[in-house]
């Protein structure tokens, strides 16, 4: 069993062995409450118990498997055994809450809007949120199953499927955790080319968000403009790129795309472009007064619950954690690049969606400056075979934060263990600790917000 745990400004990979028959490990979640959904992921999947866990009940699992049967063991065929109707999961046992006056509000998990199933109950009283729990897991695919046994390139194409709207983040983390357990070096210019496609899913993400966050409080305009520019963006992706959402664009050893000197002079108009009407747009969302009424003040995150959580990404920056893989651990070719981090401190809505204005601008300085020197030669290194027992950890800032991706080699280059950790696996607890105090109307806002990958976290 392994532990990537940031520390001192680089990762320590803690590893222990355990019994086959009866896995028990002292839990790390008492101390660093980050871990709780991983080991419950753990414990559901693999059967591995947590003596000291404070909370045994089910996550993942749904009353999907018998008791004794753990699908991430080697053991258990990719495709499960012949087995009876899933029974329904109305008895998991939600946190309440008692007193004159309050009401529980389920929520979910089908939802009106056309989104990926989550449940969420409330105790409430009034319209004042007392507390909130989540219950995921119903996007659960076995994604770490369905990669026993591939190839580089076929787990490539899984990684860039873990979450659609993150498929470069998490293909760029497996490529670099395969490139890593085999020695492939990675052509210069490849690297930028990944950089530039990272960056672009930064901003067509962003743009979506602050989109809907207007929307959920009723300013369509916003929505009507950003979703208008993510949709010229988009664009711009497949024409240049062969996929809208820049879907199978990183491979082992490269990328599939490159970008000749029109190409490379059409995104950079593209980039001026947004950012001209970002000029325009940007006042009118600071200036209109019933918008900003809904946004500041609510959903506060303060740092102290964000370190606590080890919340990642626009969400921390928001309530003044100042960190970004980009700059603190570098990788190429950020290495070589100045990349700013916008911060704020309020840690509410208004400051969520502040960052992520100022992240799309950041990032169109960084794809002008990657344009600007894109080192020359191939964009594609040959793949060999990956030796087995060979092990690699690839970390890079995806839009939503830090994404990571550890994956182990088995004989003739297949693949034997591949673990995606996306920030969403973080950042979900972190909205049942921002709603409380607020009203139940203002959840879809919070949540947005926050925006977490309902697939991301299941895996």
């Amino acid at each position: 069993i392994s532990a990537c745990l940031e520390h001192g400004g680089g990762y320590l990979l803690a590893r222990t062995a355990v019994l086959v028959r009866t896995p028990v490990l002292p839990s790390h979640t008492p101390h660093y409450p980050a871990a709780d959904r991983p080991e419950r992921h753990l414990q559901d999947l693999l059967g591995v118990a947590f003596s000291d866990h404070p909370d045994t009940r089910r996550w993942v699992r749904h009353q999907a498997w018998s008791e004794q049967e753990f699908p991430l063991r080697t053991d258990f065929p990719l495709y499960g055994h012949p087995s009876d109707e899933t029974p329904p999961d109305a008895d998991y046992p939600f946190l309440r809450a008692h007193g004159t006056g309050v009401h529980e509000i389920p929520v979910g998990p089908v939802h009106a809007g056309i989104i990926e199933p989550g449940h969420f109950r409330f105790q409430a009283v009034g319209e004042a949120v007392l507390n909130l729990e989540e219950r995921l897991g119903y996007t659960h695919k076995g994604i770490e199953k369905l990669a026993e046994g591939r190839d580089a390139q076929g787990l490539a194409r899984l990684a860039a499927r873990v979450s659609g709207d993150s498929t470069v983040a998490h293909a760029w983390a497996a490529c670099m955790a395969m490139e890593r357990a085999a020695g492939c070096e990675v052509p210069a210019r490849a690297l930028a080319v990944r950089a530039i496609l990272a960056e672009r899913e930064r901003i067509a993400n962003h743009l979506g968000d602050v989109g809907a966050i207007c929307n959920d409080v009723g300013f369509a305009f916003a929505w009507y403009q950003f979703s208008r520019l993510r949709e010229l963006w988009q664009r711009d992706n497949a024409r240049v790129f062969g996929h809208r959402l820049l879907r199978g664009a990183v491979v082992p050893g490269g990328t599939a795309a490159d970008v000749c000197a029109r190409e490379a002079a059409e995104l950079a108009r593209g980039a001026v472009g947004l950012g001209d009407e970002l000029d325009q747009l940007v006042p009118i969302l600071e200036e209109n007064a019933s918008l900003q009424d809904r946004l500041v003040g609510t959903g506060v995150l303060a740092a102290g619950p964000a370190v606590h959580l080890g919340v990642l990404g626009c969400v921390a920056r928001a309530g003044g954690i100042d960190r970004d893989v980009r700059r603190d651990t570098p990788y190429a070719p950020y290495d070589r690049l100045t990349v700013r981090v916008p911060v704020c401190t309020e840690g509410d809505v208004a400051a969520r969606v502040r960052v992520r204005l100022e992240e799309i601008r950041v990032a169109l300085e960084l794809q002008g400056w990657l344009l600007d020197a894109l080192p020359g030669g191939p964009v594609c290194r040959p793949w060999g075979v990956a030796p087995e027992g060979a092990e690699g950890l690839g970390i890079v800032e995806g839009w939503r934060g830090e994404t990571l991706a550890y994956v182990r080699f088995g004989a003739r280059g297949a693949v034997r263990r591949y673990y995606p950790r996306d920030p969403s696996r973080l950042n979900w607890p972190a909205l049942e600790v921002l709603i409380g105090g607020n009203i139940v109307p203002d959840f879809p806002v919070c949540n947005k917000s926050v925006n977490g990958s309902y697939s991301g976290h299941d895996l």
